[in-house]
């Protein structure tokens, strides 16, 4: 009796050492991907990488996408940003327009303008300007395309400036004022804007 109860202890002090190592690892991973929270590890090709995935809100985001009377009268197939509202609108004519959900700059970083869109990108990589790797030497030189790029699944670029309508991979953050200056939107979102606008679309910024 006295050998099974020393050899049930040492079992019992295996597996809680065990649990242990697994928990401190796991909490390493969960610290690690703190920016990815809600979001799968996946690359490139894999097959729910896509909208309707986890990793595009599974179809939604905090923000809902709606048809809505157009807020200014622009020709169809052009955008129109709204910072105050932090609203994005495609304007669709007979006065409707689609409305989304966007992140903006955050102070002294909002702008106003007009622009074309000068190129569009998938899964684009990302160069972080010398004026934001001076305020945040900590950013990598560039960053490649992927999930945990912060310009998300695709960028549009706005003119010859360093401005783009991206997604994101902080879905969170859409609806509040955080960015540099560009325009943020949830992945599904962006997705769905970028299949309906071409290179020349005319963007104005209010």
């Amino acid at each position: 009796m006295t050998r099974i109860l020393a050899n049930l202890a040492v079992v019992l002090l295996v597996l809680g050492s065990t649990s242990s190592a697994r928990a401190t690892m796991d909490d390493d991973f969960f610290n690690f991907r703190t920016r990815q929270q809600q979001q799968p590890m996946m690359q490139r090709g894999y097959p729910n990488y896509g909208p309707g995935s986890d990793y595009f809100g599974g179809g939604g985001g905090p923000i809902a996408r709606e048809r809505v009377a157009a807020p200014v009268s622009l020709a169809p197939g052009s955008i129109y940003i709204s910072t105050s509202e932090r609203r994005l609108y495609l304007i669709l004519g007979n006065g409707e327009a689609l409305r989304y959900g966007i992140g903006v700059g955050r102070d002294g970083f909002r702008w106003t303008g007009t622009h074309h869109i000068s190129a569009k990108r998938e899964w684009p990589g990302w160069t972080p300007p010398a004026e934001m790797r001076a305020r945040r030497p900590d950013l990598p030189r560039y960053m490649a395309g992927g999930i945990e790029n912060p310009l998300g699944a695709r960028a549009l670029y706005l003119g010859s400036s360093l401005y783009r309508i991206h997604g994101s991979n902080e879905p969170e953050t859409i609806g509040h004022a955080v960015s540099s200056g560009c325009f943020r939107m949830t992945n599904e979102d962006v997705v769905d804007l970028y299949n309906r606008v071409s290179v020349g679309t005319l963007v104005v910024v209010r």
